[in-house]
């Protein structure tokens, strides 16, 4: 199996999970976390899918899936044990045409989801095509030494600075050398190092006036 690697935009698009355990819990906080509208369909829940309930975060229906559950869906995952489920979803899933995964069961899936390393809107994916989840946990455990918190502030300062160059009627062509001549200059190392002093005296040297680290990260 040879997958298409895609990022997908599921905000505010209704996404089903089947399953209120551990892992149906798991998913749906990958989903909440991403703006999706949640639904959950299982018999038994676990305590914080309750508590999202309760807070009106997700919508919850505390009985067994029924095939007019994924009406109007973007996408589901199957989060249960019970493979006749499973392949019930699938099925349906496949004849409406909505994206499905099945946790651990990459042959009902038409997507599956990869190890993640997570760092704000630094998002590195790791997949072995279904072959060894273990080793893409591996990979994933061994980036996250590689790729520490400073790499988020990093991109949101990025992310701001071109921000105001564009509020400042800046030609987004125009920025491409000032990014790498941040990159460059050990930006990052900067701000793993917390010496602020010596980030804003380079954002002076390279931008000019008005560019302050803390001003900037507290937007």
């Amino acid at each position: 199996m040879k997958y298409y690697p895609v990022n997908l935009d599921i905000r505010n698009r209704k996404c089903l999970v089947v399953g209120g355990g551990t892992v149906g819990t798991r998913k749906v906080m990958t989903l909440l976390n991403c703006g999706a509208k949640v639904t959950v369909v299982s018999s038994d829940v676990a305590e914080k899918l309750q508590e999202l309930s309760d807070g009106d975060i997700i919508k919850l229906e505390k009985r067994p899936f029924q095939i007019s559950d994924l009406d109007e869906m973007f996408l589901v995952m199957g989060a249960t044990d019970n493979q006749e489920i499973n392949r019930e979803i699938h099925s349906e899933a496949e004849r409406l045409g909505v994206l499905c995964n099945i946790a651990d069961r990459p042959e009902v899936c038409n997507f599956i989801l990869p190890a993640i390393v997570n760092r704000g809107d630094l998002i590195i994916a790791i997949s072995t095509s279904g072959k060894s989840p273990a080793f893409a946990k591996k990979i994933r455990k061994d980036l996250e030494k590689v790729f520490g918190t400073e790499y988020a502030e990093f991109l949101k300062l990025m992310g701001e600075i071109r921000n105001k160059l564009l509020s400042e009627d800046h030609e987004p062509e125009a920025h491409k050398h000032l990014f790498e001549k941040l990159i460059k200059r050990d930006l990052i190392k900067m701000i793993k190092d917390r010496n602020i002093a010596a980030v804003n005296s380079l954002l002076f040297e390279i931008l000019g006036e008005g560019y302050i680290f803390d001003e900037l990260m507290a937007k």
